[in-house]
């Protein structure tokens, strides 16, 4: 076993896994119960610090709530104090030992639409039980090397109808609704996803309300190509899908993500059905020579 690199309540900390912002992420054994968990520790240095507490404490309420297995499990969250201040967060989680979308391995066409199925079947609990992800990014999308996922990082995410009052996202990915601090809803992820699916895609970001600049500082156009159009391996079909998601107007975009869920499913049976087209037919042609 590694040795020890720290000691944190009842944990052992045998290694560092992740970063985030004012966080570390460990691989922790529980010394009771000989358990592996994700300790995430935030330790106050400033007092924009109070921020990170907040949204520490709001993944671990909003996890309280989602039953689903693709769904990054949140245990006990822990407050150390001194001088009646709170200086310290843990948070326990459950381990998942995978790598982000960002990190993974190249993928096939239908690997990638079997992620953003199990994706779109998380979000959908979370909607159910009223509650928005809101930062749905390639590197809150964790896989393993069974090809399971497990969405991760709830800090950003909200009651259903919440007004934010100050924009939160990732500029990449952020919806029109999350720039315009209005109401967020299912709707909000729906875009993130699909912004996710884009760059999953293509390689590229598509355009947000947040305007990105090139290397004279000028403002970049903002244009988005469809998918099919950068990329002539992806059906016509999926690059609807996603322009479909990252529709400016919220009711524009697909309904919920049991529509995603579905859309998906046709897409993916056409595709090992024409695979499997293919196989025989290349069998066929080997049986008459």
């Amino acid at each position: 076993m590694a040795k020890n690199i720290l000691n944190v309540a009842n944990y052992s900390i045998l290694k560092r896994i992740g970063t985030g912002a004012r966080s570390t992420i460990y691989l922790a054994l529980d010394k009771q119960t000989g358990q592996h968990y994700a300790l995430k520790r935030v330790i106050y240095s400033q007092p924009s610090d109070t921020r990170i507490f907040e949204q520490v404490e709001t993944e671990f309420k909003v996890s309280q709530q989602i039953d689903n297995p693709y769904v990054r499990k949140c245990f006990k969250l822990k407050k150390l104090r001194k001088m009646l201040r709170v200086r310290e967060v843990l948070l326990t989680m459950e381990y998942f030992d995978g790598k982000s979308l960002e990190d993974a391995p190249s993928l096939s066409l239908v690997d990638v639409l079997v992620i953003f199925r199990m994706v779109a079947s998380g979000l959908h609990t979370m909607h159910q039980a009223g509650y928005v992800h809101c930062d749905m990014k390639p590197n809150n999308i964790l896989i393993n090397e069974e090809g399971s996922i497990k969405i991760i990082d709830l800090g950003q995410s909200c009651r259903i109808g919440t007004v934010k009052k100050r924009i939160q996202g990732t500029p990449d990915y952020i919806a029109p609704e999350q720039v315009d601090r209005k109401p967020l809803g299912p709707k909000t992820d729906i875009f993130n996803i699909g912004a996710t699916m884009y760059w999953a895609l293509t390689g590229q970001t598509v355009p947000t309300k947040i305007p990105k600049k090139n290397n004279m500082g000028m403002t970049e156009p903002k244009h988005a190509r469809a998918p099919h159009e950068i990329r002539k391996q992806v059906p016509e079909a999926i690059s609807v899908l996603v322009m479909d998601c990252v529709r400016n107007d919220p009711s524009e975009r697909p309904q919920n993500m049991m529509t995603i869920i579905s859309r998906l499913d046709r897409i993916v049976h056409e595709l090992l059905g024409d695979k499997l087209k293919q196989k025989n037919a290349a069998q066929n042609n080997r049986i008459v020579r």
